[in-house]
């Protein structure tokens, strides 16, 4: 059993707001959570729960015992109306405790939103500071508030790095031992979960296309999102495309990084960057199996800053800073894989897949420095085992061992 960074999160919204929402892929972990709490529960992948919902969402909300959690709430969001009336009647903090591994608020049928009534949680999969029992760690805080020298190396060696990447943060593949068996399961994963919620958040007529456009994006997370183009190779209309999309980020399996611009005398890339939200999926659907793999692959570059993004992705969600992430990319093909950005601080960070480091890696975060009188601070993260400094008193620039994260 590992201990989540959202649980104490979870505990505050819960006696903030009368409903708090915790929504995020299947299988990273939302109703293990939720159970730990002394409340009735109820679950929408229940057939009879679901046909009475659906039959009078007001009523049965109604005559639900409470404090209630309501599970897979993204099968019935027709209960929200229920839920806002329930609420304007009796408010009480902690009524309604809600799961989605579907983004409800996003869906069609979810019109009312139950602004100022409820709290929304984002819940991602393990991250290595949970899987090592340090969920209490929090790398975006300790960088905002500390700084760069408050971070610690760990003693993960860079094979075991590229293993934790391979396997990716899903709790149940953790459990498995065996290569085929983890494979199985990234398999059943999709036909099971993937296939199943895309058909309850929007209308699919084509599985087979849909599946095929999901293998056509695997090898383009880290890249720039280019609509025409993947239609093109998928054999698809650039509005299918983009509904396609749309539901792949409303369950959760992907996720898109904004551009950052700024008043710098330069055009920025105005497309916003598209990952895979969990580096072991990724890697299975890379046909990556192995940290001997990953370190041979073309692809182990890609791998691990999606491998980086989803880490700082986690660590955002959970923080108190709560900084707004971009990507850096401007027409002269000047490049930063992420901006993290909060009341004019910035951290700027790029990702290097070697276990060496030269001077050269910083040579895009320098001359962002160099043209912004914002206080940047840039950092590469690498392979290697040993914090370095390779900036100024006025422009600081630290190399950073990916095994922080652990």
């Amino acid at each position: 059993m590992f201990k989540r960074s959202a649980d104490e999160i979870l505990k505050e919204a819960l006696q903030t707001a009368p409903a708090v929402l915790l929504s995020g892929a299947r299988q990273v972990g939302k109703s293990t959570l939720c159970l730990d709490r002394d409340s009735e529960y109820r679950v929408f992948d229940n057939l009879t729960e679901r046909e009475a919902a659906l039959n009078d969402p007001v009523g049965y909300i109604a005559s639900l015992p409470k404090p209630i959690i309501l599970d897979e709430i993204q099968k019935v969001p027709e209960v929200l109306e229920g839920i806002k009336m329930d609420i304007d009647k009796k408010r009480t903090n902690g009524t309604f405790l809600l799961t989605g591994s579907a983004n409800v608020l996003d869906m069609k049928k979810a019109k009312d939103t139950l602004a100022g009534r409820l709290i929304e949680i984002q819940m991602w999969p393990l991250s290595q500071k949970e899987f090592n029992h340090k969920p209490d760690e929090n790398l975006i805080d300790q960088l905002f508030k500390k700084g760069v020298e408050s971070l610690q190396a760990s003693a993960v060696d860079y094979n075991g790095l590229m293993t934790a990447v391979v396997n990716g943060g899903y709790p149940e593949i953790h459990k498995i031992t065996s290569l085929r068996g983890k494979s199985l399961w990234f398999n059943a994963y999709i036909s099971t979960y993937v296939e199943r919620d895309i058909r309850d958040v929007g209308e699919l007529r084509d599985i087979s296309a849909f599946i095929r456009f999901y293998n056509i994006i695997a090898p383009r997370s880290c890249a720039l999102l280019n609509k025409s183009d993947l239609a093109s190779d998928a054999n698809l209309s650039e509005a299918t495309i983009s509904n396609y999309l749309s539901m792949l980020e409303m369950i959760y399996q992907i996720s898109l990084v904004p551009p950052y611009s700024s008043n710098i005398s330069k055009r920025f890339i105005k497309s916003p960057k598209m990952f895979m939200t969990d580096s072991g999926l990724f890697c299975h659907l890379l046909g990556i199996s192995s940290a001997e793999e990953l370190i041979q692959s073309k692809h182990k570059g890609d791998v691990v800053e999606t491998f980086v993004y989803t880490e700082l992705l986690k660590h955002i969600s959970y923080s108190v800073s709560q900084p707004k992430m971009y990507h850096y990319r401007t027409n002269d093909k000047k490049e930063i894989d992420f901006i993290i950005e909060k009341a004019g601080k910035i951290f700027a960070i790029e990702v290097k897949s070697g276990q060496s480091i030269k001077k050269d890696a910083f040579k895009h975060i320098t001359d962002f420095q160099n043209k912004s009188d914002k206080e940047i601070i840039g950092i590469v993260f690498y392979g290697g085992d040993t914090v370095l400094s390779f900036g100024t008193v006025v422009n600081p620039r630290f190399a950073l061992p990916l095994n922080m994260f652990f």
